[in-house]
């Protein structure tokens, strides 16, 4: 029997989650929660013969010994709001959004450390394509300081995003160090509005000690690149690894890393990598959880 998921959220990020979760021979697609019965997520869900909702969060909740995992889509005030809900319900809670509220999880980097808690956090779509490779950096050499670089297309950033950019920036430089590795961290998110649209392009600056072995750096990004793209196929390394020894204001060597990610094209447009990305990585943990559990095939 695949493990029970429940999305809450019928927009573009649920309804893509729908998708995926519907490709998966160990997850169910058990249903999917919205507030507005006009809904063209719940609608394209229903014709797909997923079982929706439009009767809000109190219907999942009534009927919790239903689903193994919820699934939240929607924006992070709501999930601070969900989140003890879904606890006391005993239901174990995906985070999609950047509220925080259980530990970060990025599957490539931490999931063996988090896999048993009951509340994971997605970080955010620049999360999941950063943090991995200031991960990577941070494997060889001690990473002072981090930052990055997230451009998407502004037609991939919907009123979800945008009413959380500030919680963006945060969470997501919270994760460079907690997960990262990196002592300092800073992120920054650019809505780009090029017609047509971009895809989703990542920029990582790291500073390391001047001794550091560079071509140690450059093969665990690679590995680490390839690690990503295991779950997110349109993750890939633009170039090489520029790295620049000694040209810190402190004498420190500088790492810059240049991503794209493309997405599958399930739901989203392939430009909308940054959607596919947090998307694809919780359906990596969802995996995970359904194999821990004896649910696969």
């Amino acid at each position: 029997m695949a493990l029970r998921c429940a999305v809450v959220g019928s927009g573009n990020i649920g309804s893509d989650l729908i998708k995926k979760i519907l490709k998966s021979d160990n997850l169910e697609a058990s249903l999917l929660v919205g507030i507005d019965p006009e809904s063209d997520g719940l609608k394209r869900a229903a014709e797909l013969g997923v079982p929706t909702t439009a009767a809000g969060v109190d219907y999942l909740l009534d009927r919790a010994s239903d689903y193994d995992i919820v699934f939240e889509a929607t924006s992070a005030a709501v999930h601070a709001a969900n989140a003890p809900k879904f606890a006391d319900a005993g239901l174990f809670a995906l985070d999609l959004t950047p509220a925080a509220v259980g530990p970060y999880v990025v599957p490539a980097v931490n999931l063996d450390d988090v896999v048993d808690q009951r509340n994971l956090n997605l970080v955010t779509c620049g999360g999941q394509a950063t943090v991995p490779i200031v991960a990577a950096i941070s494997r060889v050499a001690q990473v002072s300081y981090a930052e990055i670089v997230s451009t998407v297309s502004s037609r991939a950033a919907g009123p979800g995003t945008r009413a959380n950019i500030d919680e963006f920036t945060e969470t997501t430089s919270n994760a460079l160090v907690k997960v990262g590795g990196a002592q300092r961290g800073k992120a920054i998110i650019i809505l780009n509005p090029a017609n047509p649209p971009i895809i989703m392009r990542n920029t990582v600056f790291a500073a390391v000690p001047a001794d550091t072995d560079p071509q140690a750096i450059i093969d665990s990004i690679e590995e680490m690149a390839e690690s990503v793209k295991r779950y997110v196929p349109g993750y890939e390394l633009v170039n090489a690894p520029q790295i620049d020894r000694g040209a810190g204001p402190d004498g420190s060597t500088k790492v810059a890393v240049f991503l794209r990610v493309t997405g599958a094209g399930d739901y989203l447009p392939e430009y909308a990598g940054n959607l596919d990305i947090i998307t694809a990585a919780s359906v990596a943990v969802a995996e995970r959880l359904a194999a821990a559990a004896g649910k696969v095939k």
